[in-house]
């Protein structure tokens, strides 16, 4: 029987939403289950569309939960347990947290799932797999909110698997397009990958802590001991999980192909499923701070990551990729801001800020690329005066994700960039810039300069695909009175620091640049680099996936051909020789079967006699040497 906490007995019986946050992840559970009688072969008269009209209605009520929980929890967190599995010296146990920073994300992702369901009613309006759809959204959004609340490592761990299952089925939506089979198969095992290390440092964990509890883990490492290469290895493997969750060098590439699932699924996955593995890593910080190599690979893998995917995003031509790219250099920057040691409510900030910005986003464009059917983004243009809504919405995006004061991201690089050393903030400012570039280039291609053949007849989308991007809007307009309710939002005199001047002038720079090359219609399209060959390094993604094929692909075929051969020629050369061994003496022996029963007992007194010999052989020998 389960063995409650007394700390969840304590609180008062009129905390009804917060003693009851647990629900919150089985609302989604229920609307999965809930759209079985949906599915091919059952309900076929009123279609699919009420699958997702339940699954949304599902997600309103668990959103609703948590806004009440979150308002009883603000001033009292709530942390309680319960006994999932005791075996020998094992004990795993559910631990749940229940505070502001937790129940405020569950609220933040559950009104993103909200949207984003109302968005994809539009979306995915003339397609029949509604009742899949729906179901994998909530197993999503089930995923997702309960990582937020467990406060237990290795159930972190299952959310994040769960999440990762959720992934691979998104992808592979459209399961009938080749592309879309291996952007699932290739993002199931890079993160599986990730995944498979991480479970190695999860499991060596606990017999060095006794724990799995986050709380009792950041204790424990505030005064233990470990042996340096001890915590090394420990650390190292407890960041490659975090790696491949949030495309990180050199677990990148699956976001990129990941793009060929629906849209309203990017929409989540680039938001905030990424994100969770962020919201691990800030967890789990205290153990990686225990080397310092551990902490120093985490800032150089995420600096790298920032900087090379900011520069590759330049280069790239189909719009979805260019957010792919655009969610691996936030969650690098996260990643530096970890490893360098900045409070763990500034990495949450900017994780919050950046979700808000990137659903913005992508909700613009991707009512563009539904109404256009291309991605292409130099196959478009035009779309200001045919689709202001979007544009506006892009454009507050836009702002929202690079250092422009007062709107969302400003205020999380701009106290990361204050707490960087030197060359860490030339990384920054450059990255920064770099983005607002292609930020800049991707509006002066789609919604500037004279309309093509592809936009020419491009209004705005039904009613489900503007009203969640206007709703986005508002919130992202909002988000720094909203910041400034809930106690976070930094001091006015950021502004006027050093760091923070530096970050808005490489906005400036990097959006005037691309604005200038991509906007006025008197420079020459398209724009091409003097060298081709540095064009073509960044275009294909710095040869990422050529050297995997030369090197870590290559050394896999080796060893399995190697593997191969020795189970060819050797195992089954072996098992082949003592069959036809078997066979031929079979085969012989049958000539002496004759019927006489003489014959038969001499055979087994000659046999007899040879195996006595093969026994005494040693004393007979012994006897031979004793003699000479």
């Amino acid at each position: 029987m389960a063995n409650v906490s007394p700390l969840w007995i304590a609180h008062s019986e009129m905390d009804t939403f917060s003693q009851t946050i647990w629900l919150v992840p089985l609302y989604a559970l229920l609307g999965a289950v809930l759209t079985v009688p949906w599915s091919p072969g059952m309900i076929r008269r009123s279609g699919p569309r009420p699958a997702g009209y339940v699954n949304l209605l599902m997600t309103v009520a668990a959103l609703v939960h948590s806004i009440f929980a979150l308002r009883e929890v603000w001033s009292a967190p709530l942390h309680f347990s319960v006994n999932w599995l005791h075996a020998a010296n094992l004990d795993i146990a559910f631990d749940v947290e229940a505070s502001g920073v937790t129940v405020g994300a569950l609220v933040v992702i559950l009104g993103l799932n909200a949207l984003t369901q109302i968005y994809a009613i539009a979306y995915m309006e003339m397609d029949w797999g509604w009742a899949r759809f729906y179901a994998l959204l909530a197993i999503f959004e089930a995923g997702m909110s309960a990582l937020m609340l467990t406060n237990s490592l290795f159930f972190s761990y299952v959310m994040l698997e769960i999440l990762t299952l959720g992934t691979y089925l998104l992808i592979g939506f459209w399961f009938n397009q080749s592309l879309v089979v291996t952007g699932a198969r290739d993002g199931f095992l890079t993160k599986r990958v990730g995944d498979l290390v991480l479970l190695m440092g999860v499991v060596a964990l606990y017999p060095l802590a006794g724990t799995w509890n986050y709380d009792e883990l950041t204790a424990w490492a505030n005064v233990v001991e470990l042996d340096p290469t001890v915590a090394t290895l420990l650390g190292l493997a407890l960041l490659a999980g975090p790696l491949g969750k949030c495309a990180q060098f050199p677990l990148q590439l699956w976001l990129d192909e990941a793009m060929e699932g629906p849209m309203p699924a990017t929409v989540l996955r680039n938001a905030v499923v990424v994100s969770t593995g962020a919201w691990v890593l800030i967890k789990m910080q205290p153990i990686l701070a225990l080397s310092p190599l551990v902490a120093n690979a985490e800032i150089w893998v995420g600096a790298f990551t920032a900087v090379s995917c900011a520069a590759i995003a330049l280069a790239q031509v189909d719009i979805k990729r260019v957010f792919s790219y655009a969610t691996s250099v936030y969650l690098g920057i996260v990643f530096v801001a970890v490893g360098t040691g900045q409070s763990e409510g500034l990495s949450l900030m900017l994780l919050l800020t950046y979700a808000i910005a990137m659903a913005l986003i992508l909700m613009s464009i991707g009512g563009i690329i539904l109404n256009n059917i291309s991605q292409d983004i130099t196959q478009l243009g035009g779309l200001w005066q045919r689709r202001p809504i979007s544009g506006i919405c892009f454009v507050v995006g836009a702002l929202s994700l690079v250092a422009v004061p007062p709107l969302g991201c400003f205020w999380g690089l701009a106290t990361i960039a204050n707490g960087l050393p030197p060359l860490l903030l030339t990384l920054l400012l450059l990255v920064n810039g770099l983005t607002a570039c292609s930020l800049a280039r991707v509006f002066g291609q789609l919604f500037t300069g004279p309309a093509t053949d592809w936009t020419r007849r491009s209004p705005e989308g039904l009613w489900p695909l503007v009203l969640p991007m206007t709703v986005l809007l508002g919130f992202a307009l909002h988000l720094p009175q909203l910041l400034a309710a809930l106690g976070i939002l930094p001091d006015l005199a950021l502004v006027t620091q050093p760091a923070t001047l530096l970050m808005m002038g490489s906005t400036i720079i990097g959006a005037g640049v691309g604005l200038f090359l991509y906007a006025l219609p008197t420079v020459p399209k398209p724009i091409s680099l003097p060298v081709p060959a540095i064009q073509d390094f960044f275009a294909y993604d710095l040869y990422t996936a050529q050297l995997y094929k030369i090197t870590v692909i290559a050394i896999v075929g080796f060893v399995a051909k190697a593997i191969d051969w020795c189970d060819r020629l050797l195992v089954d050369g072996a098992v082949n020789l003592v069959g036809l061994f078997t066979m031929a003496s079979g085969q012989s022996l049958k000539y002496n079967t004759t019927g006489q029963v003489q014959f038969y007992a001499l055979s087994i007194l000659l046999c007899t006699i040879l195996f006595g010999l093969v026994l005494c052989y040693p004393v007979l020998s012994a006897l031979n040497l004793s003699i000479l």
